[in-house]
């Protein structure tokens, strides 16, 4: 009898993952997003090298990108927190909306160093959810090209947040020279070029 309601169960776990899941992108959908986004950083950062170089030594330190990447968190997370399913925290909806306004302005108030540096860290922990999302419950080995990407955006998400200095000497080290510079280029422009391939061929 417990065996044959084994697989209902399964379906009834499954069914429910899938209802508190936030985002509902396809595999497909998510991989040509970030393949895109990848071949263009890839494409213009080598085309235009000399103008790239700058804008990125720069831009640890601008308060104008930081504002405008913080912005774009607040209106993600403040949409994340009114529709997500919080369980047991639904009673903290509206102090965590109420607060994240504030948070907002204290923020743009009190951390004038590496602004934009740590607003990027925030949203590259937002992107990487959806990546992770829409590779939930498939099994084929090649998602896998698409949550190492994901993983990666959490990892540096919390690196440059915490430790913010730490993208201004990774922009140092692989702006050194020539050939570091255009080989992180290609390898970003490949990367996104294999996930629009496995988008169309495989997910």
């Amino acid at each position: 009898m417990s065996q044959s309601n084994a697989p209902t169960a399964l379906a009834f776990t499954d069914n429910r993952s899938i209802d508190a899941m936030i985002y509902h992108f396809s595999l497909q959908i998510a991989a040509l997003f970030a393949g895109a986004i990848l071949c263009l950083l890839g494409a213009v950062s080598f085309a235009m090298e000399g103008s790239a170089r700058n804008l990125l030594a720069s831009f640890p330190r601008s308060r104008g990108a930081g504002i405008v990447l913080l912005a774009i968190d607040l209106v993600w997370s403040f949409w994340l927190v009114s529709t997500m399913e919080m369980g047991e925290f639904s009673a903290f909806r509206r102090p965590f909306l109420f607060g994240l306004p504030i948070g907002f302005f204290l923020t743009l108030r009190y951390v004038d160093e590496f602004l934009a540096v740590r607003a990027l860290g925030i949203l590259a922990l937002l992107v990487a959810e959806p990546l992770l999302d829409a590779a939930f419950f498939r099994y084929e080995s090649s998602r896998l090209v698409l949550t190492v990407l994901a993983y990666l955006l959490v990892v540096l998400g919390l690196i440059w947040v915490m430790v913010p200095y730490k993208l201004r000497d990774q922009i140092n080290w692989f702006s050194k020279t020539t050939a570091r510079w255009r080989g992180v280029s290609v390898f970003g422009f490949a990367y996104g070029a294999t996930l629009i391939a496995l988008a169309f061929l495989r997910y």
